[in-house]
């Protein structure tokens, strides 16, 4: 058992709770960073398979998330571009359609439809303070529906349907029945736009990093030592006017301060003395996570490279919603990626792992070919079932969230501050994100700290 007095006790190792933490010790404050898991990263998890690391969490990085570039210039960690080169599929009903561009061969219909679609986002997206989506004009109107419902008003053809199905999917890993169309506006604000969050170059996924990115919280990490504690989820967390007390199964902390650095529904299972306020309580029991699990297959050969396509599929049926070429920065490890999204993923997160390879697999060989069903190697992360995660990527907002418990995201609740990319005002739900918000609560606890205010 440890235990002792910080100022500060960050809960949460992943690039919030970590970036929390280094900016603490720059600024010469005492701290402990108390992890449930035994790693570091959250939900950023690499893992070396076969001869290569890939990433089983998050693994991208694109334009204007400086924060993550300037960081990992930094360490040490380079990046190489997500190879896109080649023809794309989409899965409609079961039958699939090859196409170059960005996007499909669709009806006339449907493409007037996502000009209407694009145009009417990009309308009310730029309405919306950053900082408090909602205060925007009608935010109580658009915080009362949820995606699914302004699609079936607002949207006229089967296309432009689904397509708004599939980017809810694969940005939100959720149906868009799950989601407040105010919460998915105000994510377009944040991402800096539709295009920006779906696209390969100039856009999120442009680029992966060699290595895998966990690499980059392993050496925050090792800057921070001994002060990175691993196996220590907190249960309680009690405040009075001398300061907080902070329960973990590894030990007890005093500080003057805490940083609670992990999802809002995670942060709802400590047990607070006194009561957190009524607000934060209700939001933490309504943004739940997204679902998602994450398969890698390594090959002995980029055989659809080899057949002129990209690897990028998109499907509306079976296990996988979103499909990506994976293979190393050297080409030494061929491989392709994937994800059951949203529904797809709490079908298929109780069947084995053996009944999910095999599933995905099929959906590979549909793809690319019968070279798909023989991968040298074969892994999956299923986010659902990981307890210090409960889903992945990002917690989602349901309908009337917003307007009546988004002002408490960031609110501290007395020596209480609230960290992780959910509070992030740019890129929230990115790696990016968790890096602002681990900043600016950094910055906020050593203010308070300067100033000595209590409670």
């Amino acid at each position: 058992m440890a235990g002792g007095v910080v100022d500060v006790v960050v809960i949460g190792a992943g690039f919030a709770g970590l970036t929390a933490a280094r900016e603490l010790a720059k600024r010469g404050n005492s701290f402990v960073v108390l992890e449930a898991r035994d790693r570091v990263g959250g939900r950023v998890y690499s893992k070396q398979i076969g001869t290569h690391t890939f990433d089983l969490g998050g693994q991208w990085i694109g334009p204007t998330q400086n924060h993550l570039a300037a960081l990992a210039k930094e360490l040490g960690v380079q990046t190489f571009p997500q190879y896109h080169a080649g023809s794309k599929l989409l899965s409609w009903g079961g039958k699939i359609q090859r196409y170059n561009g960005e996007l499909p061969r669709l009806p006339i219909l449907s493409m007037i439809d996502l000009l209407r679609m694009q145009r009417s986002f990009n309308k009310l997206v730029s309405q919306i303070p950053p900082e408090s989506p909602w205060k925007m004009p009608k935010a109580d109107k658009l915080d009362s529906m949820t995606l699914e419902s302004w699609k079936e008003q607002f949207l006229w053809s089967s296309g432009s349907k689904l397509f708004v199905d599939i980017i809810t999917r694969a940005v939100l890993t959720s149906e868009p029945r799950d989601v407040s169309f105010l919460f998915f506006l105000s994510y377009l604000k944040w991402g800096h736009g539709l295009d920006t969050l779906i696209s390969i170059p100039k856009g999120a996924q442009q680029d992966r990093f060699i290595g895998g990115v966990q690499q980059i919280p392993e050496k925050l990490a090792k800057m921070l030592e001994p002060h990175v504690i691993l196996g220590a989820p907190v249960r309680t967390i009690t405040q009075s006017t001398e300061g907080v007390t902070v329960v973990s199964e590894r030990g007890t902390w005093k500080a003057e301060r805490v940083i609670v650095a992990i999802p809002p529904v995670l942060s709802g299972q400590i047990h607070y003395d006194p009561p957190l306020s009524a607000a934060r309580d209700a939001l933490c029991s309504r943004m739940p996570m997204g679902s998602v699990i994450k398969y890698v297959a390594t090959y002995e050969r980029a055989f659809w490279r080899d057949a002129g396509f990209s690897g990028e599929a998109f499907s509306d049926t079976g296990p996988t919603v979103t499909t990506f070429d994976d293979t190393s920065h050297d080409g030494g490890a061929p491989a392709l990626v994937s994800f059951s999204d949203g529904a797809a993923a709490r079908q298929w997160s109780p069947a084995s792992p053996a009944e999910r390879q095999r599933a995905v697999l099929s959906e590979f060989a549909r793809f690319f070919g019968p070279k798909a069903l023989h991968p040298t190697h074969f892994e999956e992360k299923d986010w659902n079932t990981d307890p210090w995660s409960k889903g992945c990527y990002v917690g989602v907002m349901t309908p009337g969230t917003m307007t009546s418990f988004g002002h408490a995201l960031r609110e501290p609740c007395g020596r209480i501050h609230w960290s992780g990319t959910e509070t992030a005002t740019e890129w929230m739900g990115y790696i990016d994100g968790a890096i602002q918000s681990g900043l600016r609560a950094a910055a906020e606890v050593a203010d308070r700290l300067s100033s000595g205010r209590g409670t």
